[in-house]
């Protein structure tokens, strides 16, 4: 058994996968699961995809790792390249991590580095919103607005200040001068039920960290990379984040994560600051840039838009008596199901097929599973790897509603 081995952090699903392709997976006794959930976000381009495939067959053979101590052109390459893709929201430089734990402590970094110089002690709070998720180290769960997370693991790193999505004028009055040296959010905050933020709350927030000399930052671990149908979730806000930070999909499969800074914060770190072992390791790199000249293509970002319109819109053209929300941006959304459905749903995400089973071709003619997300309490959420077909959402979205169809006794 798993456990015999692993610490007892994960409710892990009685399923053993072991192949995958495209936006399918297959497990140890054959049978075939359709992918909604890209590994939380990562596996952007789903699974076995040839370019990703080709970029890190042909890197291995050359370098995995290096020390940071010295360059390497794919890693000079990637950062370029991703610098680039970034530009529109005003990044100009990159450090490269591991993970979006490490991109936000990276970010909490810059902005006390940057107030303590330019105004002196005291000014190091940040403010974040309740509902965020920023990582599961002890700093960034202090900078996350959810207390079930916070349990056992006190005290916290202080100086962080959790404030409600959507108040204008409690963030007024959070983003004190004084003491606040950032403030930090999620375009769309995924954990806590896939809530984009309003555009005159963003544009709002933007202006007041602007005019108060407070560094704006957006926490784009997993709604960034084409994720909600831009490069960046912030581009559709029309704001300029002064720190940008990223992961999940960032090199389709390969650890990876990064914080991006525009001229206002480009030039805090300075030698010494700040370092990661394998970040920038040149097989990560290779993955990204992969990636990278996939995703960036306009029409491949209009295609994870449109795809993300028809899921949601197909979900609404439902109807159903249990569904009561829909929301999201791309392909990155959030279904709210009632209180008496819900067991239902819970019962498709912890076993991963629909009612009737599944089965290889010992069991007869294929029914295939279904790997979904929660995301809080009586939320489905939907993040399929954008490589998905029509045909394969419209199959999803199927074995959802059969589901739901059952438990309303239909």
């Amino acid at each position: 058994m798993t456990d015999d081995y692993f610490m007892n952090t994960y409710h892990r699903l009685p399923v053993t996968l072991v192949q995958g392709d495209g936006a399918w997976l297959r497990d140890a006794e054959g049978r075939r699961y359709l992918d909604f959930t890209a590994g939380i976000a990562v596996n952007c381009l789903g699974h076995n995809h040839p370019a990703l495939v080709k970029a890190l067959s042909d890197q291995i053979p050359r370098l995995i790792h290096v020390s940071n101590y010295y360059q390497t052109d794919i890693s000079r390459r990637f950062a370029e390249k991703l610098a680039a893709a970034c530009a529109g929201a005003g990044a100009r430089k990159v450090f490269l991590a591991n993970s979006g734990a490490e991109a936000n402590e990276g970010a909490c970094k810059i902005a006390r580095k940057y107030s303590l110089k330019k105004y002196g002690p005291g000014r190091h709070t940040i403010v974040t919103l309740k509902g965020s998720f920023h990582g599961r180290t002890i700093t960034t769960l202090s900078a996350t607005g959810q207390e079930k997370v916070h349990q056992d693991f006190g005290p916290f790193t202080g100086g962080f200040v959790h404030v409600e999505g959507g108040d204008v004028d409690a963030l007024d009055r959070a983003l004190d001068p004084r003491t606040t040296a950032a403030f930090l959010m999620e375009p769309v905050q995924g954990e806590s039920g896939v809530r984009p933020q309003t555009e005159s709350y963003v544009k709002a927030a933007a202006g007041l960290c602007a005019e108060r000399d407070i560094l704006f930052m957006a926490d784009e671990v997993q709604c960034g990379l084409g994720r909600t149908g831009t490069f960046l979730a912030c581009e559709a806000y029309g704001v300029r984040p002064d720190v940008v930070t990223l992961a999940k999909g960032l090199a389709g499969g390969v650890p990876m994560g990064a914080f991006l800074a525009g001229d206002k914060a480009a030039e805090v770190l300075e030698t010494g600051d700040h370092g990661s072992t394998f970040g920038g390791n040149p097989l990560a790199c290779a993955a990204g840039l992969a990636v990278l000249e996939v995703i960036t293509a306009p029409a491949f970002l209009k295609e994870i838009a449109r795809k993300g319109e028809r899921l949601a819109g197909a979900v609404r053209g439902w109807n159903h008596p249990q569904v009561t929300a829909v929301r999201g941006r791309g392909l990155m959304t959030g279904v709210d199901i009632t209180t008496g459905a819900w067991p239902a749903l819970e019962a498709l995400i912890a076993r991963a097929e629909v009612p009737g089973g599944t089965g290889g071709a010992a069991a007869g003619p294929a029914k295939p599973g279904l790997l979904l997300l929660s995301a809080g309490p009586n939320t489905l959420r939907f993040l399929p790897p954008y490589i998905i077909s029509d045909a394969e959402i419209d199959l999803g979205l199927e074995m959802v509603r059969d589901v739901l169809d059952r438990a309303a006794g239909g």
